[in-house]
């Protein structure tokens, strides 16, 4: 029995079977990395964008669709696939850039949606109708905020005040596209309150999604010398899933929650351990939630007296 209105549930209301993710990586780079605004990029970055880095290796988008495709075809049942465009910030390039990145898409097998990860400095009219205009069914912006507080996002070096975020999330609404908005428990200087009043803030705007992270050290970030330098402490297992519950609680009911942890790359982590440890992680997320008769947006003054529609038996949406 699901408490909160998971992807999974989201995206068999609209398709009526699973659908999974396949992370493309275009060769697009950051303002946050090429001296647009920095060259150090978030202090959580990694060197490969926090993506996979197969352009890297000289892939084109089909192969690294049919690769990913073949991998997953012998872990899930899946037909259909979201494209997600993960690596870097993938509206940093001009309006024809941009265009002929998203043309490429097409003829993909199985293509269903779209994710197109980027910064909200990194949008305008143009590129937003350009994305609205592939017509798919599933199209989601990802927008990463981390923290509302200016203070931190100036202390991750993140380049943008969460005004600018809020602006952006505004302008997407008004072409028609969902934003799924990125979320930090754990930042350096914060307290479980600034990650709640972070959650606050976003309830306030249209979002239609988020995702909740916890920070962790990764292998050439900025972060891991902050880390062996005695300056910055993970947080704790216990302590992420305590303020993750609550803040699940404070949600408005209609945000489609797109993770609940945080992973690093094989061979990527630095610290904590517990990153590694996925399956037990969101067991205990799952236990701690009903141990404590909590589901999404149940704490809110607007709770409805009883789970919305996408509380159903085993996490089957309704009629599905």
């Amino acid at each position: 029995m699901n408490r909160f209105y998971g992807l999974a549930a989201r995206l068999r209301q609209s398709f009526g079977e699973r659908v999974q993710k396949i992370p493309l990586d275009f060769g697009f780079t950051c303002p946050n990395r090429d001296g647009s605004i920095s060259r150090k990029g978030c202090i959580f970055c990694s060197p490969q964008g926090s993506g996979s880095g197969l352009h890297g290796l000289s892939m084109s988008i089909p192969e690294q669709w049919t690769h990913w495709q073949e991998k997953l075809s012998k872990l899930y049942t899946a037909k259909l696939y979201l494209a997600y465009l993960q690596s870097y910030s993938n509206t940093y390039c001009s309006y024809d850039e941009l265009k002929c990145a998203l043309d490429r898409l097409e003829g993909l097998p199985g293509l269903a949606g779209l994710c197109i990860g980027t910064r909200p400095d990194c949008l305008d009219d143009e590129k937003l109708s350009v994305i609205k205009s592939l017509g798919l069914k599933e199209v989601w912006l990802d927008l990463g905020l981390q923290s509302s507080n200016n203070a931190t996002l100036e202390r991750i070096n993140r380049g943008h005040t969460a005004e600018q975020f809020a602006e952006a999330v505004k302008m997407a609404h008004a072409h028609g596209l969902d934003v799924c908005a990125h979320l930090i428990a754990g930042l350096p200087g914060e307290t479980t309150e600034d990650f709640l009043e972070s959650v606050h803030f976003l309830n306030e705007l249209p979002i239609a999604g988020i995702k909740f992270h916890n920070l962790f050290v990764g292998k050439g970030t900025p972060l891991t010398k902050i880390y062996e330098a005695g300056e910055y402490t993970p947080i704790k297992q216990e302590e992420y899933i305590d303020a993750l519950v609550e803040a699940i609680s404070i949600l408005r009911t209609d945000i489609v929650i797109h993770r609940l942890k945080a992973d690093a790359v094989p061979g990527a982590l630095v610290a904590p351990e517990w990153v590694r440890m996925k399956r037990t992680v969101l067991n205990e997320i799952e236990k701690a939630m009903k141990a404590k008769g909590i589901w999404q947006g149940c704490a809110r003054p607007d709770a409805p007296e009883k789970p919305p529609l996408w509380y159903g038996p085993e996490g089957t949406p309704p009629n599905k």
